[in-house]
């Protein structure tokens, strides 16, 4: 423990009129730059700029606001700093393809995630207009039958929050997950844009949401879920040739309450007009439960795979995939 002489000692010596002034005006600027960033103000200005946005959007018809932010997206997108990181991942998962190859498919990507933002203010008119194309019939059929939970698990691909509106139209209602976002104001809007969706409940991404999903499963309920994103406490599995943290969480439900695993994608077609297709994932049943949900992983995953080599323009590269 320091002694006063020796703490005295180590203070740094007083900062001199001018200097000390300029180190005080410029702490006190970071302060307020840190409290923009935190405070209340700066999430009501963006919460009321994301409404005004979506009224704006709202006045035009969904196919030219869709066009619209699709537009916006691919012009200014590619500049900012997420781009390099799109590239990088593309050009990885397409070894055999140029680089205008790459930087097209690029642009189409950053086009359709402008769409999507457009179209997730507009998701009543998509589905009163009739834009959406289910071809789910057989499988929604078979659940039935089987009497069994489900889960339904889908990727960022096409427009993504439109992938449980087949089940619901089936009259399948599921609870969902979602991922909190930082503002708290946008973070409510979104909720309640997206509750009707899930009637069974949606529940923010959480150690203690895991319990309400599996019991969900386990009474023969239905859960959806995302499951194409990186995933630091999964497990890694082959995903374009390269190892992936992936999450085992669907498969675990599947394999621990005996529920089906359902996989969902959406196939946007031309402008706002889309494809909603899905298909049943096998889960092995083995005395070895831990290798079975890491199988059932694999194969999910595969098929995410394998659809997103159809359609890559439409998947969001933009997140950090692997490792």
């Amino acid at each position: 423990m320091l002694t006063a002489a020796e703490a005295s000692a180590t203070r740094p010596p007083p900062q001199s009129g001018r200097r000390a002034s300029t180190f005080v005006t410029g702490r006190k600027r970071r302060r307020k730059r840190l409290a923009w960033r935190r405070g209340p103000l700066r999430n009501r200005v963006e919460y009321i700029a994301l409404r005004s946005l979506g009224l704006l959007l709202r006045l035009l018809p969904v196919q030219a606001a869709s066009a619209f932010m699709g537009w916006c997206w691919r012009t200014i997108a590619p500049s900012l700093h997420r781009q390099p990181r799109v590239l990088k991942q593309l050009a990885f998962a397409f070894p055999e393809k140029s680089p205008e190859d790459i930087e097209r498919i690029a642009s189409a990507m950053w086009d359709n995630l402008g769409r999507v933002f457009a179209e997730s203010f507009m998701i009543d008119r998509i589905l009163a207009a009739g834009l959406i194309e289910t071809r789910t019939e057989p499988i929604t059929d078979y659940l039935r039958n089987e009497r069994k939970g489900v889960v339904f698990v889908s990727l960022h691909t096409g427009n993504f929050e439109l992938a449980i509106t087949a089940s619901l139209a089936a009259g399948i209602k599921a609870a969902g997950v979602y991922q909190r976002v930082k503002n708290p104001l946008i973070d409510r809007f979104l909720v309640q844009s997206r509750r009707d969706r899930y009637p069974r409940g949606l529940f923010e991404k959480g150690a203690q949401v895991a319990r309400k999903l599996m019991r969900i499963a386990r009474e023969g309920g239905a859960v959806s879920l995302m499951a194409d994103l990186r995933d630091r406490r999964g497990i890694n599995v082959p995903f374009f040739g390269r190892p992936a943290p992936s999450t085992t969480f669907p498969a675990l439900i599947c394999r621990t309450s005996d529920a089906i695993l359902v996989a969902a994608r959406v196939i946007r077609t031309e402008g706002a007009r889309f494809i909603i297709e899905g298909k049943v994932v096998e889960v092995p049943r083995t005395e070895d439960r831990e290798a079975d949900v890491e199988e059932a992983t694999r194969r999910l995953q595969a098929l995410f795979e394998e659809w997103i080599r159809e359609h890559p323009e439409q998947w969001m590269w933009a997140h950090r995939r692997w490792g």
